[in-house]
């Protein structure tokens, strides 16, 4: 016999046995890591440890599964009261009814989805589903005079569009017996290129009751460009639009009696606009009252108070202020700077950063504030932070709303927030415990 073939033979014999104790090991270690890792998981509690025993000091590690479980407890916030889930894309606006029941969202799948919120803690949530027309992409939403009436923003190719969807009347079947489901929301109105080509960035909603306004909803239509337009919530008309001249809008918004409307732009200064009315409660004119001067960078966004005598600002520069406007601007008296704020956020080299977007509750006590994928609370009067989620959505902010009275959270009653995002989610958040001053 050939000398050789015993020694080919023994030598295939070791290689697979070292390749046997190779994979054995390999697979032997991919369980163990299953088996921590749900184990962990199923048993999360077992890590606390008491109160009164001292924490052995902590070991840095570079484990990308422990870096994950943090960041998984992280979006578990104490304030977190529940997730909207099901959109198909990016949830780009979103805005509750007057009495808070209902929750519209403007997703980028073409669809606008109208979530009835019986209670905030409830486990699945019923909502009407309205597909706009194919080709367009939704970039924001408000209600109309109440919460049958939804108007949309939509850009396609060429141009903006907005459109009204109303409830249609229950049409009587064969036997004069009404449907059993009532029929879906239909156009009422609609204007195509309502900013020529320009894209819709807001849309703000507010009661005409100052002055000799009667009471209707207008809206506020702002573009990428520097024009913002004035709608009838009911009828469509287009009530008045003014050119903010700066470049390039961020937002507006109107104040909740219809007074005024303020834009935050490219520039430092904020512009104020007052709605005339007239005697039979139709808009007679929209002029140019006064100039909020102080910041010295962009104003990325605003909001009114309640009482609409106060617009507070956040700017680049990295301040918050707080501004009174009820002055006599016939007189040439002008608005005054109440308070002003640092931005109580910082990069890793410390810079001070800015906030995206605003959002003051009803009450006018705690403003929401979002950067990025973070979102805080701050106290109105004092500035101070009264809690963070660092990681509220898995992705960039896009929008946040205030029920604008208390809603039933699962046995009780209290305001809520709600935030959209770009993963395709919107979440509730209660309200922090304001303590009395």
């Amino acid at each position: 016999m050939d000398p050789v073939i015993p020694i080919v033979a023994l030598s295939i014999l070791l290689g697979s046995l070292l390749a046997l104790l190779f994979f054995g090991n390999y697979f032997r270690q991919r369980r163990s890591e299953v088996v921590s890792v749900s184990h962990s998981e199923l048993q999360p509690h077992h890590n606390k440890r008491h109160p009164n025993k001292p924490h052995p000091p902590s070991r840095k590690t570079h484990n990308p599964k422990s870096t994950s479980d943090k960041d998984q407890n992280k979006r578990h916030h104490p304030l977190d009261l529940n997730t909207l889930k099901g959109h198909g894309d990016s949830v780009m606006g979103l805005c509750f009814s007057s009495d808070g029941r209902s929750l519209a969202t403007a997703c980028d799948d073409g669809v606008v989805r109208v979530f009835k919120l019986d209670n905030a803690s409830s486990k699945s949530f019923k909502f009407l589903r309205i597909n706009v027309p194919a080709g367009g992409h939704l970039t924001a939403v408000a209600f109309g005079d109440d919460a049958s009436s939804v108007i949309v923003a939509s850009q396609a190719l060429t141009g903006s569009s907005l459109l009204m969807y109303g409830e249609e009347k229950p049409k009587a079947s064969e036997g004069n017996k009404l449907q059993d489901k009532p029929p879906l929301p239909g156009i009422k109105w609609e204007h195509h290129k309502a900013h020529d080509k320009r894209s819709i960035l807001t849309l703000d909603r507010a009661i005409s009751s100052y002055g000799g306004g009667d009471g209707s909803s207008i809206i506020a239509s702002c573009s990428e460009g520097t024009d913002i337009k004035l709608w009838h919530g009911k009828t469509g008309k287009i009530l008045g639009d003014v050119d903010t001249n700066q470049l390039k809008n961020n937002m507006a918004a109107i104040s909740p009696n219809g007074r005024f409307i303020a834009a935050a732009a490219f520039t430092a200064d904020v512009k104020v606009w007052e709605i005339v009315y007239t005697k039979d409660g139709s808009v007679k004119e929209v002029k140019k009252v006064m100039q909020l001067k102080g910041h010295k960078s962009a104003v990325t966004w605003l909001c009114f108070t309640p009482n609409s005598d106060r617009v507070i600002t956040a700017s680049k520069d990295g301040s918050m202020r707080i501004w009174n406007i009820n002055v006599r601007y016939h007189l040439d008296e002008d608005p005054k700077t109440i308070e002003t704020f640092p931005i109580p956020l910082h990069d890793s080299k410390g810079a001070t950063l800015h906030y995206d977007r605003l959002c003051l509750s009803p009450d006018g006590r705690i403003l929401a504030a979002t950067h990025g994928s973070l979102l805080q609370w701050l106290c109105v009067e004092t500035g101070k932070v009264l809690d963070t989620a660092e990681k509220a959505h898995d992705g960039d902010i896009t929008g946040l709303c205030w029920t604008l009275s208390s809603i039933p959270i699962g046995e009780g009653q209290g305001i809520v927030l709600a935030t959209a995002g770009v993963d395709k989610k919107v979440k509730l958040w209660a309200a922090p415990v304001l303590q009395n001053s």
